[in-house]
């Protein structure tokens, strides 16, 4: 009988790792489904960094339309020689930006589930310093390489999401 187990586990093996891995924001659309409903206030926000003087906090907020996991071809990520992500242009900070997530040039390309999360754009705050072009999602008006507008729909992973205070 145990070395009927043993086999059984042996084989079981094999068939757990083709699995796609659980990414953190696949796993809160499983643990809390309730924050993540249709019509729930989300937010999204960047900056706030700094122990005494703190960066201004910038922000998109909206309404959600849908979640779900999807699995997702995690590819490689795009490079640009002999710059590290501070040094990059905003063009090239978007192409790193609209990959992610994506694994290093080291580690080989797999499948993951990602927990995605579709919200409808109601408020938004971006920074518009200089500075900021290479800091994150939020610039000069733009979600990535899109004009904000009210009403419009983007998708986030769920694990970047908070929710609004009322």
């Amino acid at each position: 009988m145990r070395v009927f187990l043993l086999i059984l586990a042996a084989l079981a093996v094999p068939a757990l790792a083709d699995e796609p891995v659980l990414r953190p924001s696949a796993r809160l659309v499983f643990k809390y489904p309730a924050m993540l409903q249709t019509g729930q206030c989300v937010v999204y926000e960047e900056g706030g960094s700094g122990w005494v003087m703190t960066d201004p906090v910038y922000y998109l907020k909206g309404k959600v339309v849908a979640a779900e996991v999807r699995t997702r071809h995690l590819g490689k990520c795009p490079a640009v020689p002999g710059k590290n992500i501070e040094q990059y242009s905003r063009e090239e900070f978007n192409r790193q930006a609209l990959a992610y997530p994506c694994v290093s040039t080291d580690v080989p390309e797999r499948d993951e589930q990602i927990g995605i999360v579709r919200l409808r754009v109601s408020q938004w705050e971006t920074p518009h310093a200089r500075k900021a072009a290479n800091a994150g999602r939020l610039y000069r008006g733009m979600f990535i390489d899109q004009a904000l507008k009210k009403d419009m729909d983007i998708e986030l992973e769920a694990d970047l999401l908070g929710v609004c205070e009322q």
